[in-house]
């Protein structure tokens, strides 16, 4: 089962896990990324593609699913605006040993930072706003995996 969403809506990871672990596989490993609030962070707005945002992130589920022979792939994604604390991705991978679950897992977070389109903008307390430019070490996490 492979389950791919781009939402708005707050996600209900404790739902997402239930429904994402109903086929009952050996192992499942699971990533949840938060929006950070540092330095006076107060909202972060997430834009996307409407078609090519879901479909790089179908892409990527189905490669690590084939590269990992895995039993169920849950990524989701949100988008719009977001506020410090808030679940921004969750990624859940099943299979039937853990170290097929944790290396998608890992994949899949690391190669979404590089081969998604979604750009992010940053909203201070003081007003100032900005685009948050790719981190240095993101290619070099992708790259590592081929």
């Amino acid at each position: 089962m492979i389950r791919v969403l781009v939402q708005p809506d707050v996600l209900d990871v404790a739902a997402e896990f239930d429904l994402h672990d109903a086929g009952g596989p050996g192992a499942s490993a699971s990533f949840i990324g938060r929006v950070r609030g540092e330095g006076g962070l107060v909202e972060l707005f997430l834009e996307h593609h409407p078609v090519l945002t879901g479909a790089g992130l179908v892409d990527l589920a189905h490669a690590a699913s084939d590269r990992w022979g895995l039993a169920a792939v849950t990524l989701i994604h949100r988008v719009g605006a977001m506020a410090p604390g808030e679940t921004i991705v969750l990624v859940l991978a099943s299979s039937s040993h853990r170290g097929e679950a944790l290396a998608a897992t890992e994949y899949l977070i690391d190669r979404l930072k590089t081969d998604v389109m979604l750009w992010k903008r940053e909203t201070f307390a003081d007003g100032r706003t900005q685009w948050v430019e790719p981190r240095e070490g993101d290619d070099g996490r992708a790259e590592r995996w081929g």
